[in-house]
């Protein structure tokens, strides 16, 4: 699993470069500090939950929920009228490529591709924009 961890962060590093943040998510954006421990945009990654199921011997494979969270700070006024609307697409087209990065992805340490489920996005306090994506991978330990 940490294998897996590894090759799905140095894939996005070495794709989407502009993102100053690649972690395990542990929880940086749940803070109720005026300051999050982390550089913006950031992309964080979690193994959420694995389903086991034995199937020989030793040998196990897994259904692994990957959440996949990418935290962009919002200081742009995006009203309408006020000339800074297209910072609102740049922002989603910015989760698109993420999507387009992972989705379908056979990553080294996973016995299958990456399948995006769900998605959702949410606000956080400090003006911070969440869009977060939970993809299932087969894995075999």
């Amino acid at each position: 699993m940490e294998q897996l961890f590894y090759n799905i962060q140095q894939h996005i590093a070495v794709n989407m470069p502009t993102v100053k943040t690649i972690d395990e998510d542990y929880g940086q954006l749940q803070t109720d500090e005026d300051t999050y421990p982390v550089i913006f945009p950031c992309i964080l990654i979690n193994a959420e939950q694995t389903e086991w199921e034995s199937l020989s011997g030793q040998v196990q494979r897994g259904k692994c929920t990957i959440v996949i969270s990418l935290g962009i700070d919002c200081y742009d006024d995006t009203q309408y009228g006020s000339g800074t609307e297209e910072k609102v697409i740049e922002r989603q087209r910015m989760a698109a490529t993420l999507n387009k990065l992972l989705h379908c992805k056979r990553i080294e340490g996973a016995a299958g591709p990456l399948i995006r489920k769900r998605s959702r996005n949410y606000s956080l306090p400090g003006g911070i924009k969440v869009y977060e994506m939970r993809y299932e991978v087969t894995v075999a330990e």
